[in-house]
């Protein structure tokens, strides 16, 4: 994959090149580009998609800058600066860093889709945004957390994968999500760092923003979500101007591994049309 060195240190990113309209695909926390793989070669046809993986653990090269919450909001900034990237529907799943790029950095954007997502006083979301508070705050924690996720029986409960995804993500790819760190004690340091530096008021702020973004904005919820409000789904399509709501049933909050072609379709449709 090609690799960009921001001002925050190295990102590697999917980019399917082509001329069609530009999508930014985003993920949530100790997840790489690959939870985008089912959804990517749909889009790919007559879409441009970059999918970079963010510094949320399953980054493969440690930051030059230990990562917080805003820093990555300025990181997703200056990807789309340097990669000169216009037009885009931004996309995002899971985290809530879209929506304060959305309200500081609107003049890149065409769209914003948010996807089952942290949002107003749920953040850290649910059981596992918890566990991962408590595993950076406690010495050693961070490790234990990944060996405990590691072990494959234990990866359909509620506090890990499970609590994500309605049917089970294949080993390999939550290996790959894992083995930074699990393997490399600077990405662990960077993964803590981020999970201590949590700015607790920064999507109640996003989503006061958000009322004044005026492009067309979708927001997908996933109807069996254990850990991201369906309430929040109807919210931040009532505060956002030009902003719509999508339910998709038989999924939990990673629509994207749960109901892949469904999702791809919304996107298309929801682009098309707009």
């Amino acid at each position: 994959m090609p690799e960009i060195t921001l001002t925050a240190g190295p990102v590697a990113y999917q980019d399917t090149g082509g001329d069609g309209p530009v999508v930014v695909l985003l993920h949530g926390l100790v997840h790489d580009h690959t939870v985008w793989r089912k959804v990517i070669p749909d889009l790919r046809a007559d879409h441009r998609v970059i999918a970079p993986t963010l510094p949320y653990g399953a980054h493969r090269r440690p930051m030059h800058r230990p990562p917080t919450p805003d820093l990555v909001n300025d990181l997703i900034a200056e990807f789309l600066d340097r990669l000169d990237l216009r037009e885009v529907t931004l996309v995002e799943s899971d985290c809530g860093r879209a929506q304060t790029v959305a309200a500081r950095h609107p003049e890149r954007l065409a769209r914003l889709v948010l996807i089952s997502c942290e949002a107003f006083d749920n953040y850290p979301p649910g059981a596992p945004g918890k566990m991962i508070g408590v595993a950076c705050a406690v010495p050693g924690g961070v490790s234990l957390m990944v060996r405990v996720l590691g072990w494959k029986p234990l990866r359909r409960l509620p506090v890990g994968i499970g609590a994500l995804t309605k049917y089970p993500v294949p080993d390999e790819i939550v290996d790959g999500w894992l083995r930074p760190l699990r393997t490399d004690k600077a990405v662990r340091q960077d993964f803590r760092h981020y999970g201590t530096h949590v700015r607790r008021t920064e999507l109640l702020e996003a989503a006061e923003a958000l009322k004044t973004f005026d492009r067309p904005a979708l927001v997908v919820w996933a109807t069996e979500d254990l850990m991201m409000p369906r309430e929040h789904g109807r919210r931040l399509a009532e505060l956002l101007p030009k902003g719509r709501l999508m339910e998709i049933d038989d999924s939990r909050t990673l629509i994207a591994e749960d109901q892949p072609e469904r999702l791809a379709a919304v996107l298309r449709e929801f682009i098309a049309t707009t």
